[in-house]
């Protein structure tokens, strides 16, 4: 497959708005630790938004408090720009409360409305605690779906995307029990979500044919119909519509066989019909460098494909390899969208 996130070749429109997430999470510190390796992985500028605090209790390097997004590329050499939301307490690394949770929320709402005005050339969002959000009123499954709302898409029509090095992944189905997973799934679903990560992957990686492979649902791809028929029903049906409109699908596959290194090498991305048959083999190779990506959206939106890790927070041990691949992937799609409107 083609690389996942190549640096960009040009001057960005705006700078990266980074939402750090739960303040009392591991977002303040990989945050922190993506600007200090800034050059050693050539990242595009960015700045944090969110509780300037939270950054100085688990980090004693240069912050530069901006007011406006403006002002990020100028700062962004010699310190970590930082557009300051602060409305809590005292931010203790490892105890969220609804004072971080607010801010979390506050920062990404802020972050996605800077980068649909064009302030910021796209968003990266820290991880959040869903618990603690639920705690303060919010009714989203998850960040992508109030993304997609604050960009006036439909949540069916945001699709959710895993990357790694050499690997893409997109669970069909997400946030539901595997028991709700065959009800869930229909042609007009599979179709939809397929034409938008066909045209997601033009767009934002610049692969003019994407290759779209689709594992089966069942053990061995339902063996003929001995292990279940939703592959003969649903997935293949779907599959021939996409061939029908131009799309290079294939499969469905038994997902067993799908990913290891010679499978991987025939495809731009795996469609699994539930949420762990994708994200089991994305976190198995690239736990410290997976990227989640939401496709279908008027803005770039990646995220670090991991938690808050609240029991390392301010311990000095997150890795930030999942932040800075997130940082690349979307100042490389960013660039790659303003290279197409010029």
């Amino acid at each position: 497959m083609s690389s996942i996130a190549d640096p960009p070749s040009g001057r960005l429109i705006g700078p990266l708005a980074v939402a750090m997430g739960d303040s009392a999470g591991v977002g303040p510190e990989i945050t922190a630790k993506a600007w200090k390796a800034r050059e050693l992985h050539s990242l595009a500028p960015f700045f944090a938004v969110g509780d300037p605090r939270a950054i100085e209790k688990v980090w004693d390097g240069p912050i530069a408090r901006i007011t406006d997004p403006a002002q990020a590329a100028a700062a962004f050499a010699d310190a970590l720009p930082v557009l300051a939301i602060g409305d809590a307490d005292e931010v203790t690394p490892g105890s969220p409360d609804d004072g971080t949770a607010r801010i979390a929320l506050h920062a990404l709402e802020l972050a996605i409305g800077l980068a649909n005005a064009g302030a910021a050339s796209g968003v990266v969002t820290g991880p959040v605690s869903k618990a603690q959000l639920y705690g303060i009123g919010f009714t989203h499954p998850g960040q992508t779906e109030f993304v997609a709302e604050r960009c006036g898409i439909a949540p069916e029509n945001a699709v959710m995307m895993l990357a790694g090095p050499t690997l893409r992944v997109v669970p069909l189905t997400v946030h539901i029990a595997l028991a709700g997973v065959p009800a869930a799934l229909s042609i007009e679903m599979i179709v939809a979500k397929a034409r938008v990560t066909a045209r997601s992957l033009l767009r934002n990686f610049g692969i003019e044919r994407p290759r779209l492979a689709f594992a089966g649902l069942n053990p061995h791809a339902g063996e003929s119909g001995a292990l279940g028929r939703e592959e003969i029903e649903i997935i293949a049906p779907a599959i021939e519509q996409l061939r029908a409109e131009g799309v290079d699908a294939i499969g469905p596959f038994a997902a067993d066989t799908m990913f290891h290194a010679r499978a991987r090498a025939g495809y731009d991305v795996a469609l699994c019909p539930y949420h762990d048959q994708a994200l089991i083999p994305i976190k198995t190779l690239y736990f410290d460098e997976g990227v989640n990506m939401t496709l279908g959206l008027p803005i770039v939106r990646t995220s670090p494909d991991h938690g808050t890790a609240f029991g390392i927070a301010g311990k000095d041990q997150a890795h930030p390899g999942a932040m800075i691949a997130a940082i690349r992937m979307a100042a490389s799609a960013a660039q790659r969208r303003a290279d197409a409107i010029a």
